[in-house]
């Protein structure tokens, strides 16, 4: 009985479609990544063991850093409206004259950190020359012209009605009392008496109350 040769296929693959997968898949991350915004100050927080996920819309940050300076950060990712909204009321109240692309520019500008007399010479540099170091920072000291009560009336106009606007306050654990005090001040002075302290996220210290109660789950 004659023997059947069954033909030889090749054993190659194509990787064609492969590679078109890898870099679909590629392109969506490199899309769909949001990246941390920049960190000008270089602040330290104290540590803490119970977390809440940090706000990227509608909230203020305020900083203090290690040298007491108070820098205003308006967080506004789904309305950028806004930030024309408080630049405006800023310049209304003090007369500063801004154009429409210094007003631009405090959109893109991540702190602010100069008395509002300053304000005008920061925004017309282009945000990505700003030196921090430079700033001297919010006067805050003199509760008679305590100007972070002016950009905290300002967010509170712009955002007035909205609920779930809150107010962050980051401080270098450095920083000294009185800073952190002209803050509480400034919020105060604007009827807004809660806010949260940004801290750094620590271990739960094991055995403690926190620690045995988080596992908690209450029969059913």
């Amino acid at each position: 009985m004659p023997s059947v040769k069954i033909p030889r296929k090749s054993t190659d693959t194509d990787m064609t479609p492969f590679v078109d997968v890898a870099f679909l898949i590629l392109s969506f991350f490199i899309m769909a990544t949001k990246f941390k915004p920049p960190q000008p100050v270089e602040i330290e927080t104290p540590a803490s063991v119970q977390a809440q996920t940090l706000p990227e819309d509608k909230a203020v940050m305020i900083s203090i850093d290690s040298l007491n300076r108070v820098f205003f950060t308006l967080l506004s990712e789904k309305d950028e409206s806004k930030y024309l909204d408080v630049i405006k009321d800023i310049d209304a109240n003090f007369k500063l004259g801004l154009t429409p692309a210094e007003m631009q520019n405090f959109r893109h500008t991540y702190m602010i950190g100069v008395p509002i007399g300053s304000l005008k010479q920061l925004l017309s540099i282009d945000p990505k020359e700003h030196k921090m170091e430079t700033q001297p920072g919010i006067p805050v000291s003199d509760s008679n012209n305590n100007e972070l009560v002016w950009w905290i009336r300002a967010v509170k106009n712009a955002f007035a009605g909205e609920k779930g606007f809150r107010y962050l306050i980051k401080g270098d654990g450095r920083s000294k009392y009185p800073a952190f005090d002209a803050v509480i001040y400034a919020l105060k002075k604007n009827e807004e008496f809660k806010y949260n302290l940004v801290t750094s996220l620590d271990e739960v210290p094991p055995g403690t109350e926190f620690d045995k109660t988080r596992f908690f789950k209450p029969e059913e």
